[in-house]
């Protein structure tokens, strides 16, 4: 009955995956040809499960799948989220939205479609986004970990396949509909809706057979988190160090602690340096079509069209409420609670422990703090073409041959416009300083004034807010008045950003009677191509208020700023009343924002010249056109050759084959000299044998044995081959430049795995994988030369190292010389250190369906689990600590003498990275009633993916830790007929946040993330 069972699934999962890749399709009808087989349709939870255990379970090498539980039903809305439900894979979220998916601690994964590869809307190489594309499109996914020869090179993790539905395999006409609305707890747009549907049909012609299938789907979704940030990096030194610090002579001088700091204690301390309140808030609009063509003229022969488009548009509509200037208060605000932050070890060394302010108030000093408004407005849109056409041939008993071209194709554009508001504090008891005798700015008036804060960091939460209860606080309603606000800063940016790839390929498959079952041989041809054009500008920064316009004079473009920070926690310490530019007319139209903007500056120079202000300079407007250094062109063409021989003998089965590539990339910039631009063009290649080998071993009837080694390549990102540079006549400038012969990193796989499949539809394994990487892509110099008597090379090819500045004056080099010289260049190396990631996987899958007669309804429950412990060793990327953190770091150890000052080094290791992490299901599937409850836990992981815009400076220089983690979604659905389901699904159901520490797991509280709860329900129909 086992046998009989896995069969029926077999046959099933194998109409799903291997239809979807009919380059591999005859192999496997041959395999079967002896069973006595079914094919069934799998539905629900649990046969979703069973399918995809079997197709594991019969995989000649090791991969991970998960099939839909029916058309258009994945287990999540988000295929990151999907994928988060496999062994060793985990993923990293955008405001609580799946984005990123590390498989086995990696972000260098390949994402294909049927087994055609994506393009990516930037300068990476790893496929599209996988929030580009709708979980209801997809029939399928498979993640293949130990790649055989035959499969294309280029993933570290491993290569996710998405699969489509084929409409050869469907055994009656589809037509079903889903419609959903989705609504998140921390948004004020209300319910936002998801359509989804597909047909499709077949039909038996005296040409042949014919069959085609259409799928799409449309949906908005809007996703918000908040996340308050806090740098605590100011140093007080105890009032009876003894600070020296030195002037840019070189003199010593030592600072009096009770007479420049009287809020000294007799302890150092860490004080509030800034305040961040940000609102993070993303809208996205996903359009999804994919349909298939098929046409059988017999039984040996079929042809096919692949087509997928996708049309997506994520517009980011975020605040920031900056509090700043704080460090100038640290001389006389007393903190009036204090907490031990602990710093750990990092890098071998013991940092120690200091106190830092926890609770206090910050009054004024002068213009501090400063109150700033932030409406951070960008966007991305892109276009996703996708195109696979090809046929098989069964030409002979024996031989099987197979032909497919396909393109993919992007078209990504990113504009960006902030902006950034000073508040202008009204209070009588804040003037503007620097006024003169008719209370009118001077070219000395600042354009910030103080405004009283309020913090407390206790309580695991980071809150801070307006003290009103101070005689220097605005009122509520000053705060929401435009004409309090002047223009501080503007930044402009657009990408414009076209991918493609084009391939074209021939397999063949040979049937052998003997151990070697059949011989694969293949050629593959692809031309990827990158072309970039982006231009960004600023404008601002301003600290004056002779430069900065009033919000009088730009009122048309100023509303109110969201009030809703808080919701996600109750908190009531928070800032909910100011005012932004309009977030609206900034992204819908940018133009006429940057008019307004540019005529209340001229309007402003005009009233400050009749003030009698001079300027040096004329009004500094935003540069929106990109120039020529602005753009650069990649073209990659590649081909591969593999050969690959499948055996079986006795228990044992399997492949072992070689790939070989060769690649050739050019790449095109344009190198700025005094103002002017010549074209410049780079080539390079390499070549690379990649063997691989999977051997299965089924010991028993129901333990199966893997063993998978073999090699592949990262290629290098696009951005890394840019060949723009801008040479500076100074001989000592280094030049930042691209290297187009940067040759891909080199991985070595292994992996080692037992599966017991002690019941139908159950397993349990262990797994060990162990992945050595070398050849990395690291950021180095490329020194030039140094010859005798100071000199450097002056022959343009630069055969010591660096690259020829052409415009290089000589003065120490070369002294006397002519213009032109060697310089260094800073750009990307191969760095020939290794790395090595490895760790164990465990899986377990359960249910209690061979138990219905003696459990009735409950022998629906069932159970799935799996838990990965990974490692990572080796890495040359070395941190230091910033200026602050060497401050702090040397006081905790009582030097006070910046001339004996140590920095703290540590290796960086790999980021995005958690040693432990698992995924528990519980679900419930028996008439018509399905559930599941899924709990995934990652731990802390090390990342530069922090709040409000903050960077290495604010964290000391190291990456921060995001604490461990666990997340709780659920799903319920009912079957009311044959036709009709009803459903509802939640995400973060716990609304579990994120917090994160500077330096060091536990130690620093820096930032919090306050997520949203997600809740999608609906009915899908089925004609």
């Amino acid at each position: 009955m086992q046998n009989s069972l896995n069969q029926k699934l077999y046959a099933s999962s194998l109409a799903a995956m291997l239809l979807a890749s009919p380059t591999y399709a005859a192999e496997a009808d041959k395999n079967a040809a002896d069973k006595d087989v079914e094919v069934i349709e799998v539905k629900g939870i649990r046969g979703s499960l069973a399918s995809a255990l079997n197709e594991k379970r019969e995989s000649n090498n090791l991969i991970e799948v998960i099939e839909s539980e029916d058309i258009g039903k994945l287990p999540d809305q988000n295929l990151a989220e999907v994928l988060e439900n496999l062994t060793g894979v985990q993923i990293t979220r955008t405001a609580g939205v799946g984005t990123g998916v590390q498989i086995r601690g990696s972000n260098s994964n390949i994402v294909q479609i049927n087994g055609m590869q994506t393009v990516g809307t930037g300068s990476g190489r790893t496929g599209m986004k996988f929030e580009d594309l709708s979980a209801s499109i997809i029939a399928g996914v498979e993640v293949i970990k130990s790649p055989q020869a035959k499969h294309t090179e280029g993933s570290v993790g491993g290569t996710v396949n998405l699969k489509t539905i084929r409409p050869l395999a469907l055994g009656e006409t589809l037509a079903t509909i889903r419609v959903q609305g989705e609504d998140s707890s921390l948004t004020e747009d209300g319910v936002m809706p998801r359509l989804s549907g597909a047909w499709g049909d077949n039909w038996e012609t005296s040409s042949g057979r014919f069959g085609v299938v259409a799928s799409g789907s449309y949906s908005l979704q809007e996703a918000t988190s908040f996340r308050p940030r806090v740098d605590r990096d100011a140093l007080v030194e105890n009032k009876n160090a003894n600070v020296i610090r030195y002037n840019s002579d070189g003199v010593a001088s030592t600072e009096d602690q009770a007479t420049k700091r009287p809020a000294a204690q007799d302890f150092d301390y860490l004080g509030i340096q800034f305040l961040n309140q940000e609102l993070e808030n993303f809208e996205y609009e996903t359009t999804n079509f994919a349909g298939t063509l098929e046409f059988a003229p017999n039984a040996d022969m079929k042809f096919f069209i692949d087509t997928v488009l996708t049309k997506q548009e994520v517009r980011q509509e975020s605040t920031r409420v900056q509090i700043s200037g704080v460090s100038d208060l640290l001389n006389t605000s007393v903190p009036d609670e204090f907490e031990t932050v602990d710093y750990g070890s990092l890098g071998g060394q013991d940092l120690g422990q200091i106190q830092a302010a926890v609770k206090g108030s910050l009054g004024i000093n002068g213009e501090d703090p400063n109150l700033r408004f932030n409406s951070d407005n960008a966007a991305r849109k892109t276009d996703t073409t996708l195109i696979r056409l090809g046929g098989e041939w069964q030409v002979t008993n024996d031989l099987f041959v197979s032909a497919e071209f396909s393109s993919a194709t992007s078209k990504t554009k990113t504009p960006k416009l902030d902006s950034q508001l000073n508040f202008i504090n009204p209070n009588a008891n804040t003037p503007v300083t620097s006024l003169d005798a008719d209370g009118n700015y001077t070219s000395s008036s600042k354009n910030d004034n103080a405004v009283p804060t309020l913090y407390d960091l206790t309580g695991g939460a980071l809150t801070f807010g307006i003290d009103f209860d101070s005689m220097y606080a605005p009122t509520i309603a000053d705060l929401q008045n435009g004409d309090n606000v002047v223009l501080d800063q503007v930044d402009y940016s657009l990408g414009n950003v076209d991918n493609s790839d084009t391939a074209f390929r021939v397999d063949a498959n040979y049937f052998l009677d003997s151990v070697i079952t059949s011989v694969d041989v293949g050629f593959r041809y692809n031309k990827a191509s990158h072309e970039s054009v982006s231009t960004s500008d600023r404008i601002g920064g301003f600290s004056s208020m002779k430069d900065s316009p009033g919000g009088d004079l730009f009122s048309e473009l100023l509303v109110a700023g969201p009030s809703n920070f808080g919701d996600a926690d109750g908190r009531e310490l928070a800032i909910r009343n100011f005012v932004i530019i309009n977030p609206d007319l900034a992204y819908n139209n940018p133009q006429a924002v940057i008019d307004t903007l540019h005529g209340a500056m001229d309007a402003h120079r005009a009233d400050m010249e009749a003030l009698g202000i001079t300027f040096d300079s004329p009004v500094d407007y935003l540069q929106t056109e990109p120039s020529q250094s602005d753009a650069f062109k990649v073209e990659e063409t590649t081909t591969a050759l593999y050969a690959q021989a499948n055996f079986e003998w006795e228990m044992i089965r399997g492949n072992a084959g070689v790939r070989y590539i060769t690649s050739e990339v050019t790449s095109e910039g344009a190198t700025e000299l005094n103002g002017e631009f010549t074209t410049v063009k780079y080539e390079g290649d390499y070549n690379y044998v990649l063997p691989r080998v999977n051997i299965v071993a089924d010991v028993l009837d129901d333990v199966v044995v893997r063993f998978g080694w073999g090699q592949d390549i990262k290629r290098p990102s696009f951005s890394n081959l840019n060949t723009n540079a801008k040479f500076s006549p100074t001989e000592n400038a280094s030049v930042t430049i691209g290297n187009p012969g940067l040759e891909p990193e080199e991985v070595t796989s292994l992996d080692l795995s037992a599966e017991w499949y002690f019941a139908e539809a159950a397993v349990v394994s262990l797994g060990y994988f162990s992945k050595d990487i070398t050849n990395l892509h690291v950021a180095g110099l490329n020194s030039a030369a140094q010859l005798a008597n100071n000199g450097r090379e002056t022959d343009p090819n630069c055969p010591g190292g660096g690259v020829f500045n052409p415009i290089a004056e000589p003065n120490i080099f070369n002294a006397g010389g002519s213009v032109g010289m060697c310089v260094d260049a800073e750009t990307s190396v191969n760095d020939t250190a290794t790395i090595t990631q490895s760790g164990f996987e465990l899986a377990f899958q359960y249910d209690l369906s061979a138990f219905e007669s003696d459990l009735g309804w409950a022998s629906g429950f069932g159970i799935q689990a799996n838990y990965t412990v990974q490692d990572y060793e080796g890495g040359s990327v070395e941190n230091e600590s910033a200026t602050r953190g060497t401050d702090i770091f040397n006081a905790i150890n009582g030097i006070y003498d910046s001339a004996e000052f140590v920095k703290v080094t540590a290796v960086q290791g790999l980021l995005d990275f958690s040693e432990n992490a698992y995924n528990l299901t519980a679900y419930y599937d028996k008439h018509g009633f399905s559930a599941r409850l899924r709990y995934t836990w990652r731990e802390a992981f090390r990342t530069d993916d922090t709040a409000a815009g903050a960077s290495r400076n604010s964290t000391l220089g190291f990456p921060v830790y995001t604490h461990d983690r666990g997340q709780l979604n659920a799903s319920v659905s009912y079957d009311v007929n044959e036709k009709l389901n009803l459903g509802i699904e939640a995400i973060n159901l716990t609304e579990s946040e994120i917090t994160q520490s500077c330096v060091s797991e536990g130690a620093q509280f820096c930032f919090q993330g306050l997520a949203d709860r997600r809740i999608t329900f609906g009915a899908r129909y089925k004609f």
